[in-house]
Order: C-alpha cells, then sequence, then structure tokens
C-alpha cells in the first residue's frame, strides 16, 4: 500500500513495537501477520520488526494476539489526531 486516505504509507508512523523483554519467542505475531512485518532473529530468539511501512493502517491483530502483550502501536488518541491533521492540511 503506497498511500493510506491520501498520504504517502511512510509518512503515517503506523507500526507495531516489539518489548525484547517481554517477547517470549513464540512467533504468533509472525504466523498471524501475512504482510511480512515482522520477522524472527536467530540470534536473540526474539520477533523483530523489519518491514514497518507494510503495517495495516491501524490493524492491531498481532499485538491483541500476542500472548506476553509483548507488542505495542502508538496511542490511539495521538494517531487520531496526527491523520486529522494530515488530512486537513
Amino acid at each position: 500500500m503506497s498511500e493510506w486516505r491520501g498520504i504517502p504509507r511512510e509518512e503515517i508512523p503506523w507500526y507495531p513495537t516489539i518489548d525484547e523483554e517481554k517477547c517470549i519467542g513464540c512467533r504468533e505475531c509472525i504466523t498471524i501477520c501475512k504482510n511480512e512485518v515482522l520477522a524472527f532473529d536467530e540470534s536473540s530468539q526474539k520477533s523483530k520488526v523489519v518491514n514497518p511501512y507494510n503495517c495495516v493502517v491501524e490493524c492491531r491483530t498481532c499485538a491483541r494476539l500476542c500472548p506476553a502483550e509483548a507488542i505495542s502501536f502508538p496511542d490511539a488518541a495521538e494517531f487520531t489526531a496526527f491523520i486529522k491533521a494530515r488530512l486537513s492540511v
């Protein structure tokens, strides 16, 4: 996806962040996400974000299904304010 609501995807700060201390290396997030946003790092035995802009804007499925609650996304209110500001330009 190159644009979302007319905004270039690379300008939208929507992608997961993985807390390495919480990640248990189960790979559930990698299995769930079909957009290759995440990959498994063999050296750390943890998931990592490799293609952040492949993430579907407003999707939080990997975070909802993470058994360790190791995945987070931007604050909803801040993200909404960002989008409203961008769309009003």
